[in-house]
């Protein structure tokens, strides 16, 4: 017969224990997730070994398995034996030694722990070791071959090539799924850092960090707190869900210390949680710190995990920082305007206004109409109302608080009444009116107000209102004048009444008068205490 080269590709010369292991290669390298990875890995081997179970236990820093990834068992008979192996016993023997090792009855051996209640019976055992860069990653072990036999030199063999191999493939997965992670807290940075423009809420902006936390580390809660001299006492944002949860953990911590400040992460039990502890350094919430926690049959996040969360948690910080520094700079370059615009009012438009007025004053004084005379002294008291309304507006350009504004919350009731009364009434303000009303006179004056206009609204019948809030050393008085039909005979006066006694309760009284020619005169003044 002509001998011919095999076909490039055409494997049907090689022997079969060699396919089935270039198989099995194939098999554990097409995927990137690392979870998947490492059930394919276990799967392949027990193929190539005819294994009736396997598993992949994972070594944690701690030579404690960390995760471990079974086949051959149901879901059912996994949750009847309960927790996972922790690495004891002849699964112990291989992290403390990692070299291969097949015993024929796994039970016999010195170091067998035995097994706990309800798991299937195992004899026949081979263990390999997975390792990454020359560490060891974790142990592939095989139990109960197919027929009651032994594992062979060339099982070992076969498990031992494709441990080697399966070291690639783990650490291959484990890269990508750290970019991924990488691009996914990025990725939250960006949209915390865009969603944080000022002006800042803090309490509301730590809400969406503890969201896109949660969210991106897959947490089953996350809390921020505030410490002081390393205790708790203060949760400044917590979802709803996470209530219960915080709460709990608060309890288990009453009496531990916890991380100060400038600490690196950390990861720590809390009740039914495992917790990782993650300080927020940012000037606007002192001593703030980051709980997240994580149910205690699924992992704390690993090192590389924590360094992201760490520098999503500084990210945060640097943006509630440079959001605040915006807005203070914004608020800084209002607040000096509004100083200069105040300031350059009185030295020069009052200043000039004033001596305006003297000037005509003076002139009045020599003309020798009558008539002349009078439109004098008229403009005359026209420049004092401006210099007033001048004086009233320099107030209010010279508020520092920011706080409530009774002026302008004045002005914007009468605003409002505008489209009823057809017409919008003249606002006068004299006096400290954003800083010398107590609260309690303020919430009695706004609903006295409301009153007053609607009854021109529905009784006067004017075409004209003025209303002027003076406040002196002694009272504030609000006046509301019309020029409407005048004072009506009152059968019901359900409304003033209401005044009077908001009046009465703070020691002041309600005039209501008619005005000549026509009109209503409406006072209402309480003592400035």
């Amino acid at each position: 017969m002509e001998h011919t080269d095999p076909v490039p590709g055409d494997d049907d010369h090689l022997p079969t224990s060699t396919r089935a292991l270039l198989e099995a290669v194939t098999a554990i390298s097409s995927d990137l997730d690392l979870h998947s990875v490492l059930e394919r890995i276990v799967r392949a081997a027990t193929e190539l070994t005819s294994a009736t179970y396997g598993a992949l236990g994972v070594v944690g820093s701690d030579a404690v398995l960390v995760d471990f990834v079974t086949t051959g068992l149901t879901a059912e008979e996994r949750t009847r034996i309960g927790d996972l192996p922790h690495g004891r016993g002849i699964l112990g023997l291989l992290i403390h030694d990692p070299q291969p090792l097949r015993l024929d009855d796994l039970t016999q051996h010195p170091q067998s722990s035995g097994f706990p209640p309800n798991h299937p019976p195992m004899g026949s055992f081979l263990g390999v070791p997975v390792r990454i860069r020359g560490t060891v990653f974790g142990n592939l072990y095989l139990t109960e071959k197919a027929g009651g036999e032994s594992f062979t030199q060339q099982d070992q063999l076969l498990v031992e090539a494709l441990a080697s191999t399966a070291g690639f493939v783990i650490d291959n997965a484990r890269a990508y799924g750290l970019s991924e992670r990488r691009r996914a807290w990025l990725e939250a940075s960006a949209e915390l850092s865009e969603a944080m423009q000022p002006p800042i809420d803090v309490e509301r902006a730590l809400e969406q960090f503890a969201r896109a936390a949660r969210s991106t580390a897959r947490a089953s809660a996350v809390a921020v707190l505030r410490l002081q001299n390393g205790v708790p006492v203060h949760t400044i944002a917590a979802e709803a869900a996470a209530a219960d949860a915080v709460e709990q953990a608060l309890t288990v911590l009453a009496e531990r210390p916890w991380p100060e400040p400038d600490a690196v992460p950390v990861d720590t039990v809390l009740g039914d949680f495992a917790a990782t502890l993650v300080p927020l350094r940012t000037h606007l919430v002192a001593g703030g710190l980051l709980v997240m926690l994580f149910d205690r049959t699924s992992s704390t996040p690993s090192y590389e995990e924590r360094s992201l969360l760490s520098s999503f948690a500084d990210q945060a910080g640097l943006a509630l920082d440079r959001a605040q520094a915006i807005g203070d700079r914004a608020e800084l370059a209002v607040t000096s305007d509004r100083e200069r615009i105040a300031r350059d009012l009185h030295d020069q438009v009052i200043q000039r206004l004033f001596a305006t007025g003297l000037q005509l004053q003076a002139a009045g004084s020599l003309v020798a109409s009558p008539e002349v005379a009078a439109r004098i002294d008229q403009a005359v008291d026209a420049l004092d109302l401006t210099i007033k309304d001048i004086r009233g507006t320099i107030f209010e350009l010279q508020r520092r608080d920011h706080g409530p504004s009774l002026r302008a919350d004045l002005r914007l009731l009468v605003r409002e009444y505008g489209p009823v009364l057809t017409f919008t009434p003249a606002v006068q303000t004299t006096g400290p009116v954003d800083t010398a009303v107590p609260p309690a006179i303020r919430d009695q004056l706004l609903p006295v107000l409301r009153e007053a206009l609607s009854n021109v609204a529905r009784h006067a019948g004017a075409d004209h209102a003025e209303i002027e809030l003076c406040v002196d050393a002694h009272e504030v008085r609000l006046s509301v004048l019309d020029d409407g039909v005048g004072v009506p005979e009152v059968t019901s006066e359900s409304g003033l009444r209401n005044a009077r006694r908001r009046a009465a309760a703070l020691g002041g009284a309600l005039d209501l008068t008619a005005r000549r020619p026509r009109g209503t005169s409406f006072v209402w003044r309480v003592p400035l205490r």
